[in-house]
């Protein structure tokens, strides 16, 4: 079987994790060798990847049905010419990271809480995520760009909570990932740790009981885990969320609604009980933002209040997770059943009232085609 371009990666075999990813698929070529995509789409599918990067380890490629056009691991993985159908209204930064960043490597959108990012490569490069765009700027340089974020960190000791993303920021190793957590902790203003990774979904056996030990010192800190489909629920998966259960690391998940992966009452009934009887609590169920190229994806508000209503009762209220949206442009993130999301008298228009101040009119777009905010 034809292997991808690995010149970019190490090359060395010390890990398992590092093995999935030198095998992984980072062009149309590796999916055609692979039997995932046909000789006669390569084409189309190669104008997606030159647009948006494409990354997928060998590990979760190997969940993938070749035969179901429908897969939803494939969905989330592999590019599709629907990427290339951007509409108005969407937005390369969709949720206003850089209206909110005070460094390079900072978003302080909340009073006490601030996002940082470490790196902004991932072990998979879901299609549908909304830094996207992002995944094809310059690479972060941590050690270059670290100190100013401490010093603003040190100056507002307001901020009690910072929160790990990118990216992925478990693509650091263990022991820079260890020295970054204790420069944080080093700080003496922070009450909490945490990180945001699909490590344990996409390539889980980076997570191994090392990792956890390392995690575990710097407590407390919580994972936050990226589950999206039972399919992802497999025996890998869960030795890897394990090793973080047992080393005394709190895991929650957090979920996106997408059309065609998990928008029935079934899978997404079936992939949260399942989190909870690998004692990870459900958090988050997001509402897709307004990324480019993501139109295939949306669920409509009245869908997704229909889906996750539909689960009271039906399951236990420990797995039930909150409907979120962020709204476009910064303004926030909201629960979608709650006062601060209201009809606005029209199909698929919404009123929403930010928890930073003000509201904002919004046109479902996954009703009218066109999303527009103001």
């Amino acid at each position: 079987m034809t292997r991808a371009s690995t010149s970019t990666l190490p090359l060395f075999d010390a890990h398992p994790w590092r093995r999935h990813l030198l095998h992984g698929a980072r062009d149309v070529e590796a999916l055609v060798a692979r039997g995932l995509v046909s000789r006669a789409d390569a084409p189309a599918l190669s104008a997606v990847v030159e647009r948006y990067q494409m990354l997928v380890s060998d590990y979760y490629l190997g969940l993938i049905d070749p035969d179901d056009p429908d897969d939803p691991i494939r969905k989330q993985a592999l590019p599709d010419v629907a990427e290339l159908a951007e509409r108005f209204g969407e937005r390369a930064d969709p949720i206003g990271d850089r209206a909110h960043a005070p460094t390079a490597l900072l978003v302080h959108r909340y009073p006490d809480r601030a996002l940082l990012f470490p790196t902004l490569r991932c072990p998979m490069f879901c299609r549908y995520c909304f830094r996207k765009v992002a995944l094809n700027e310059d690479p972060v340089r941590l050690r270059q760009a670290l100190d100013a974020s401490l010093a603003y960190l040190a100056a507002h000791p307001e901020v009690h909570e910072v929160i790990l993303s990118g990216g992925d920021p478990l693509m650091l190793s263990d022991a820079r990932l260890d020295e970054l957590l204790g420069r944080l902790r080093g700080l003496g203003t922070l009450r909490r740790l945490r990180i945001h990774t699909r490590f344990p979904v996409t390539l889980p056996m980076r997570v191994d009981a090392a990792l956890a030990a390392t995690l575990a010192r710097h407590r407390p800190l919580f994972v936050v885990v990226h589950f999206n489909h039972p399919r992802e629920l497999t025996p890998e998966a869960r030795a890897a969320v394990t090793h973080l259960v047992d080393a005394g690391v709190t895991v929650l998940n957090q979920a996106v609604l997408l059309a065609g992966v998990n928008d029935a009452v079934d899978t997404l009934a079936a992939l949260f009980c399942g989190l909870l009887d690998w004692q990870v609590r459900p958090y988050y169920l997001h509402h897709p933002d307004l990324t480019v190229g993501t139109q295939h994806f949306r669920v409509s508000l009245d869908r997704g209040l229909a889906l996750t209503r539909a689960l009271r009762g039906r399951i236990t209220g420990l797995a039930w997770p909150t409907y979120v949206l962020d709204i476009p442009g910064g303004g926030g993130k909201v629960p979608v059943d709650s006062d601060f999301v209201r009809p606005a008298g029209a199909p698929g228009a919404w009123i929403l009232r930010s928890p930073l101040g003000g509201e904002v009119s919004y046109l479902d777009p996954a009703v009218h085609g066109g999303p527009a905010c103001g």
